[in-house]
Parts: structure tokens; sequence; C-alpha cells
């Protein structure tokens, strides 16, 4: 008895160790394992007692050769029937609950504050990971309508947001106002969320409910006020600058004009003789510092006009190779007074241009006068013109003491000159190369320089010769005023990529610093 007991024991134990793996696979808690393999012994010895009676029962209406096997089909697919029944209806609770909880998790897990609205904009539930850090009314706003927890005047952007979803779109954004906690000190204080939200679809389209995650913004939006008033204020101090370049240009011309003409006066001796040639000296030298002084007042007043989007062109065809000669002329006096040989050199078939001839005049004067500036005695400066397909091309070279590569870059920038040991003994202000910059960039032109130390620089100014980068005409033939910075169109740059390029792209510049 004993030894048969054994076996049933380890019949028993060997049945529960295989219910309990079984039951493992299922995905079933481990708390109600042990009950759950407590019932399969139950049902396995019910399946056991009904297999010994069921072939007994079924005697009286078959054959003992069909009753035995008959009745123990009938007793096993019962008793799997009746197991497979029993532990699907328990599991699928347990698989819902699980599903439910990392719905939750990962609900409560999404940055920010995570809500979940109805289509009609209420809020049915709260969460998120940051949910502690946002104000009571957010946190305890379930069964509220959002729109109305919100500043007044941003509930048109949500309501419209909202809207936007229930017209088919997935998703929707809007930024708004929320009252933070009350400060004594500061009062009342606003919030600013980001707010996004996310449309939840039935399989028929239709919007069943709303996932909105808010995002605390208040520092961003801190940082876009700044910015726009640091703009804001650099807009208003250039503008202040501007106008008083202006003024002060306007101002001092008046007296310059006195003094050039009476020194002219004095120079020409219509009112009697000087005494002796040191009065004469001295007239002339004030009839040259005045007119040093005028021509920086009008290069002060076209910059200070190109910076405010006022300098007008007038557009005329014109024969280049009059304007380069002109220049060629006007500045040869200079060159011989210092030594230096000017030479000018245009391409046989150079038509005419459309563009500005004072502009291009003022671009020809301001390189070549900086060629014989920084050109010592004996050295040579060139003035070319020549037409490369749609445009032409003015080139004016020196072999004068020439740029450090590293400082080309800081060629054209107003009241900016390269300075060292060497070029310091030049006068200037260092707008004529910025003037340079502005003028071609109204053009829709580019500027090209390239230099080497010791031993000179070219400096190449490529135009549209039928003037389509000036723009628009203005009414009745008019010159029209010009953007600065200028747009530039059909500029392309060049292929070398050895050499330092001055162009004037989409944000050409010439400011005064």
């Amino acid at each position: 008895m004993r030894t048969v007991a054994e076996m049933a024991g380890k019949a028993v134990a060997e049945i529960d160790r295989t219910a309990a793996r079984w039951l493992e696979s299922l995905g079933q808690p481990q708390e109600n394992r042990a009950r759950d393999v407590a019932l399969l012994r139950i049902m396995l010895l019910c399946a056991v007692a009904a297999a010994l009676a069921a072939p007994i029962a079924l005697t009286l209406v078959l054959p003992a050769s069909l009753a035995l096997p008959v009745g123990a089909t009938l007793v096993v697919a019962v008793f799997l029937a009746l197991v497979a029944a029993t532990f699907a209806s328990a599991r699928a609770p347990a698989v819902a609950d699980s599903l439910a909880s990392a719905d939750t998790l990962v609900f409560d897990a999404c940055p920010g504050l995570s809500l979940m609205l109805d289509a009609r904009g209420m809020v049915t539930k709260c969460g998120g990971r940051d949910r502690v850090g946002f104000p009571p009314v957010l946190q305890e706003s379930c069964g509220q309508r959002l729109a109305e927890l919100v500043h007044v005047s941003d509930r048109i952007a949500l309501i419209h947001a909202l809207d936007t979803l229930r017209q088919g779109a997935d998703a929707a954004s809007a930024s708004v106002r929320v009252q933070g906690l009350y400060c004594a000190s500061e009062g009342r204080q606003f919030l600013h969320l980001g707010l996004e939200l996310t449309a939840l679809r039935q399989p028929d389209g239709e919007l069943s409910a709303i996932f909105a995650q808010l995002r605390d913004i208040s520092a961003d939006e801190a940082l876009r006020r700044e910015a726009a008033e640091r703009v804001s204020e650099a807009h208003s101090a250039h503008e202040a600058k501007s106008r008083f370049l202006a003024a002060v240009s306007h101002e001092l011309r008046t007296p310059l004009n006195a003094i050039l003409g009476f020194s002219d006066v004095l120079a020409g001796e219509y009112f009697g003789r000087l005494e002796n040639d040191r009065q004469k000296e001295y007239v002339g030298l004030i009839r040259q510092s005045g007119a040093h002084l005028l021509s920086l007042v009008n290069t002060m007043l076209d910059m200070s006009k190109i910076e405010a989007g006022h300098y007008e062109l007038l557009a005329e065809p014109f024969g280049v190779a009059d304007v380069v000669e002109s220049c060629r002329a006007m500045l040869d006096l200079q060159a011989r007074g210092k030594g230096v040989t000017l030479t000018a050199r245009t391409a046989k078939g150079l038509g005419d241009v459309v563009a500005d001839r004072r502009a291009v005049k003022q671009i020809l004067i301001n390189l070549a006068g900086n060629a014989i500036k920084f050109t010592g005695d004996g050295g040579i400066v060139t003035i070319d013109a020549a037409q490369s397909g749609s445009d032409f091309v003015l080139t004016v070279s020196d072999t004068g003491i020439g740029i450090p590569a590293e400082k080309l870059e800081l060629l054209g920038r107003p009241f900016m000159q390269v300075q060292d040991g060497f070029t310091r003994e030049y006068e200037g202000t260092g707008l004529g190369l910025a003037l340079v910059k502005g003028l071609v960039a109204l053009h829709g032109g580019r500027l090209h320089i390239r230099s080497t130390a010791g031993e000179g620089t070219v400096v190449t100014v490529t135009l549209p010769a039928d003037g389509r980068g000036i723009g628009a005409p203005g009414e009745a033939g008019e010159a029209s005023s010009v953007e600065f910075p200028p747009r530039l169109r059909n500029a392309t740059r060049p292929a070398m990529k050895d050499v330092q390029d001055i162009e004037n792209d989409d944000a050409a510049k010439a400011k005064i610093a």
C-alpha cells in the first residue's frame, strides 16, 4: 500500500509540474499559478473517473467493442474543451489589464503634460512626465473644456486647431497661455505652452478622441522676444546713424562750397594780387583740403543713401570707352604727381552699355584712385574695359604694395582700411571700396579682388551690359529707388577658388560701421 501511495504521489507531482510549465507558457501570472494547478488536478481526476464510467454507461446502448473507444474519446474531448474554456476566460482579463497598464505607463511617460480629450474638446484623462510642473488648473482638468482653461485671446487658435482635426487632419498645433501661480511681487503670470494635438479615429474614420501634449515654451518665448527687441534696436540705431550721416553731410557741404568758392577767388587774384608766394601756397592748401573734405562728404552722403535704399540709378545707354578715358584724364595729373603711369585700354568693338553713367564713373574713379594711392614711384596703374558675353568687365590693376591674403576679407567694409606698418601713412576714410561694393550691387554685378602682398592688386567689376540687374524702371521713365542691400540676379561666382572673392550676393552689405 505504501508503494502504491508513493507512486500516486509521484504521478500527481509530475502532473503538477507539467501543468505549471504549461500555464507558464500561456503567460499566466505566478501568483495565480498554484490555484490553477490545483484546478487542473481536480479536472484531471474528474476526467479519469469519467473515463472509467463513460464506457460502462455506453455499453447499455453500444456494443462493448465500440463503447470503450467512444467513451474514452468523448471524455478526453470534453476535458480538453473545459480546460481551454476555463483558462481562456481567465487569461483574457489578465491580458486586457496588462495592455491597459502599458497604455497608462506610456501616457504618463510622455514629456510635458498629457491630456486625452473627447471629440468636443473635453478633458477625459490627465498625465504626463512633467505634470507636477504645470498649474493646478491643468493638473486637475478632467471633466472641463480645454478651451476654457487657456487665455481668452488664445481660445480662437485652440478652437481652430480642434476644428482642423474634426475636418479630417491627423495633427494640429497651437501656442496658448495659461494662468500660472500668483506672485505677490509680479502679479499674475501666464505660462506659454506649445500644444500638439493628435487625432485618434475609429476604423470608419470618425474622430473618437484627441491626444494633446503640452510643453512649457516660456523660455523660448522670452528668447524670441529678446531677439526681436535686439533686432528692433539695431534697426533703429542703424536708421538713426544713417539720418545723422545724411544730416551732417548736408550741413557740411554748405560751408565747404563757400570755402572752395572764396579760395578760388583768392587763387585767381580777382580782387588784387597776393603779396608773396607763401600766401599763394596757403590758398592752394585751403583749396586742396576743402576739395578733399567735400569728396569725403559726398562719399558719406552716397553711402547713407545706399543704406537707406534711396540711391537712385538712372539707367541709360552710353559708351564705356568715353567714361574710361574721362576717368583716366581726370586722374592723370594725380598719377604723374606720384610718378605713376596711368593707362587705359578699351577692347575693340565695345559698344554701348545700359547703366548709370555717374555710378560707373564713380566706380572707376574710386578704384583707380585707390590704385594710384597705394602704388609707389615708377609703378603702373591700368584701366581695362572689355565685353564678356552679356556682361561688360572693368578691370583696374596696379603694381603697388598689394594686400596680404589674410586681410582681403576685411576689404569693402565701411570705414575699414587694411592697416599695417606701411599703409598707415595713407589718408582716407575707407569708404571708397565700400561705396564701390554698393554701386556694383545696385547694378546687379559682381566684385572680385585678387592681390599679392608686394606685387600688386587686380580688381574686376562685372556688370550686366543690358542693365537687367538694375530692376524695373519707375513711372514715366523716372529713376527708381533701389533696395539696399540689393538682391542680385543672374550673378554667378567665378570659377577661381584659389583667390579671395569679394562679391555682392543675396546679402550684399555695404554698411557704415
